[in-house]
């Protein structure tokens, strides 16, 4: 278990130890117990998700849980709000980056691909089905939107749409048919590589007239 801190102590106020200041402790127990959630989130042999069982994991006592989080369900929102902000933001760079349609599409998704081959968790607890938690439930619904408005930038270029109704409906639709085909990657029912799944999605996410011959 991590040292013991003074009651009361904020992560300021919190003194070096071992050569490790406060608050890069505080930090670092944040992330164990992030990690850890991630994990039972992900897990449906895990079963109910407590601070008990996530301290456990993390290698903590409980009241460093509460030092990062006021309870479990806070904890769930940090965790997955944190995947969602990794692949918004490496998917938006990856795809400023594109020189034309077809690259920005292409450069988007194997950023997003990238993120969960690297780290399966992350796909299972963005895109599987099989996690019925009311927080995730509610989350996702946001996500949703989030990801549909940095998609609609897409869906207005590559799909040739003008009007801002329709280009939100094109929109909801990639990124309704992505998600999909990703849980379905990340729950092992797709047998495709890294390359090959990214190729798949960009053919569908692209219409003919965008494609490259």
């Amino acid at each position: 278990m991590d040292s013991v801190t003074k009651p009361g102590e904020t992560a300021n106020e919190l003194r070096s130890y071992g050569g490790e200041a406060g608050d890069a402790r505080v930090a670092r127990r944040r992330a164990a117990l992030v990690d850890a959630s991630l994990g039972m989130l992900t897990e449906p042999e895990s079963g109910a998700v407590t601070v008990r069982g996530i301290c456990a994991r993390a290698g903590l006592t409980p009241r460093y849980f509460y030092e990062s989080f006021d309870n479990i369900d806070a904890l769930a929102s940090a965790t997955y709000d944190g995947v969602i902000a990794e692949i918004a933001e490496r998917a938006a760079a990856a795809f400023a980056s594109g020189q034309d349609p077809h690259d920005k599409v292409q450069a988007a998704v194997e950023a997003i691909v990238d993120v969960i081959d690297s780290d399966r968790r992350k796909g299972r607890l963005i895109f599987s089905d099989t996690l019925h938690s009311p927080v995730l439930a509610g989350r996702r619904a946001a996500s949703l939107e989030l990801f549909a408005a940095l998609t609609s930038e897409s869906a207005a270029q590559v799909g040739r749409i003008a009007r801002v109704d329709e280009t939100m409906a094109a929109a909801h639709f990639q990124v309704g048919g992505l998600g999909r085909v990703l849980a379905s990657w990340t729950e092992g029912r797709l047998d495709l590589d890294r390359d090959r799944l990214v190729a798949v999605c960009v053919r569908m996410m692209l219409p003919t007239s965008a494609e490259r011959s």
